[in-house]
């Protein structure tokens, strides 16, 4: 995908990254630390990782694609580096939610059985979902800040122009 609608297809899908990597971060930390809310979030969590995942690939593809039809540029360079830095992070994403929302299953189950969940275990998923889901969002901010830089650096200026003229009409 490279156009939609005549505009570079990155400029709209990178909305969908920004959205959906921060949303799934922070249901993410919420199923891992409150199980009521990984029951409540249910078969959401592990869908919404996945598409954020998938929103990716697409976004940095269709990125790459308008680096090829700009001029060169160490700010675009630098986007786009730190652009492929996102994907081990949304597959973190994906992977824990995915787990979460099983064990969520899981224990429900074992708790209707008269079992016990393994405390240490929601522990080190709580922990890894916190990290994860953090640096999915610093992540997300470096690379769109990066962006914001490339596309505005030199494309507005400090001073306002005066409507209709120096005359004030």
């Amino acid at each position: 995908m490279t156009l939609v609608n005549g505009l570079p297809a990155h400029i709209l899908l990178v909305h969908v990254v920004v959205v959906l990597i921060p949303l799934t971060a922070l249901a993410l930390m919420a199923a891992a630390l409150w199980p009521r809310a990984a029951r409540r979030l249910g078969v959401l969590l592990p869908v919404l990782a996945f598409v954020g995942l998938v929103s990716v690939p697409l976004t940095t593809n269709a990125g790459e694609w308008l680096e090829r039809h700009v001029d060169s540029d160490p700010l675009v360079r630098r986007h786009t580096e730190l652009g492929d830095g996102l994907l081990p992070w949304a597959l973190g994403l994906f992977v824990l939610a995915a787990f979460v929302w099983w064990s969520g299953r899981r224990t429900a189950g074992a708790e209707r059985g008269g079992r016990r969940s393994a405390l240490p275990v929601r522990v080190v998923v709580g922990v890894l979902s916190v990290v994860v889901a953090v640096g999915a969002v610093v992540d997300v901010y470096r690379i769109g800040d990066s962006g914001a830089k490339a596309a505005w650096h030199d494309g507005f200026s400090k001073t306002a122009h005066q409507e209709g003229g120096s005359d004030g009409s």
